[in-house]
């Protein structure tokens, strides 16, 4: 349910309005518009009387909500979000590449590799700390020390850091060094974990797993907004399909039926969908063509040492001319990505 306030309706009006919500046992969800303030309702909507709010001073109209989730569906709110990770905006016309190692292996490494994305025009650093592999002989990441890593890392270059969180034991942790943590596909559907993920106080990436349908997908996403957070960020990055030319399945087509039905920012990863880094530029100009608000690549120095997913890492400098490819095909499609520097 949504209630739509008055162009002219006080803050004052507006909080007696959500006080009216909690009292009845309901979840009040103030979302400033540019014009005019929405507030939306979630909980068990029976206990509600739709009249009993349209009677507020304030209020211009109640509103059902005809989809499953509620808090990021565009009915709640029309406008975009723009998601502030570290000062670099995601979301709006501007893109925003994130890059680095899949796993961060040592300070000497990750700093590197930091210095040479960035340079190459990258925005924001990623790298794995905490490694979920199917085997449980594989690396598994280094914890603690790679965060502290990544917090040296990002004092030295400016880039502000995005690391998933494997579950709620780490989750704290993650959060006090990292600038934007991150759910992986295997954790979409952990609900606990995603509870926890909307009071930790960051911006959440929020990858799509790899057998979750758009729904789904939005509903988790719809578990972190409950909590409080509006700051999510949406990843599609490949599906398992019956395809067998590539790891997993980029689904293009989601970008697009996301942006048509939710305010979320929607990113791709296309490194983890091609498991192969000639198939990542290709991908890579797919994703912006088809509306993404940025990237997430993978990059190593020396992938062949790499510990973890060598064969989809690029190359410093095939990275580059990834950002310039996707410059043009952003340029194209009335976008550009962001020049902007990262703070040193």
């Amino acid at each position: 349910m949504l209630v739509v306030m008055k162009m002219e309706a006080t803050p004052s009006q507006v909080e007696k309005v959500v006080s009216k919500i909690e009292g009845s046992g309901l979840k009040a969800h103030p979302i400033p518009g540019s014009q005019r303030t929405a507030i939306g309702i979630t909980g068990n909507l029976g206990v509600v009387e739709p009249a009993a709010i349209e009677s507020l001073d304030g209020v211009l109209e109640v509103l059902q909500v005809s989809h499953p989730y509620k808090l990021v569906s565009r009915e709640f709110k029309a406008e975009d979000t723009i998601v502030d990770v570290g000062g670099v905006p995601i979301g709006g016309n501007e893109l925003v590449i994130i890059a680095g190692p899949c796993s961060v292996e040592s300070y000497e490494q990750t700093l590197g590799i930091a210095r040479q994305v960035k340079a190459a025009g990258a925005h924001l650093l990623r790298g794995g700390a905490y490694k979920p592999r199917t085997s449980p002989y594989s690396f598994q990441g280094l914890g603690l020390e790679a965060l502290k890593i990544l917090e040296r890392v990002r004092a030295e270059t400016g880039l502000p850091v995005v690391t998933e969180a494997l579950d709620i034991d780490v989750l704290d942790q993650v959060a006090e060094y990292s600038d934007m943590v991150q759910i992986g596909a295997r954790n979409m559907q952990n609900y606990t974990l995603l509870k926890r993920a909307g009071r930790c106080g960051k911006p959440i990436l929020l990858k799509r797993g790899m057998y979750a349908t758009l729904t789904e997908l939005l509903l988790a996403a719809e578990y972190i907004l409950d909590q409080g957070n509006g700051q999510v960020v949406l990843c599609e990055r490949g599906i398992r399909t019956f395809a067998d030319h590539t790891r997993n399945t980029l689904d293009v087509s989601l970008i697009p039926a996301v942006e048509s039905i939710s305010h979320l920012p929607i990113i791709a990863d296309p490194s983890h969908a091609a498991g192969r880094r000639d198939k990542v530029l290709p991908l890579s100009r797919a994703a912006v063509a088809s509306g993404a608000d940025g990237l997430m690549i993978e990059v190593h120095d020396h992938p062949e040492q790499a510990l973890s997913d060598g064969l989809q890492a690029m190359l410093p400098d095939k990275f580059g001319e990834l950002v310039r490819e996707v410059s043009v095909v952003a340029t194209a499609v009335g976008r550009s990505v962001a020049s902007y520097a990262s703070p040193a």
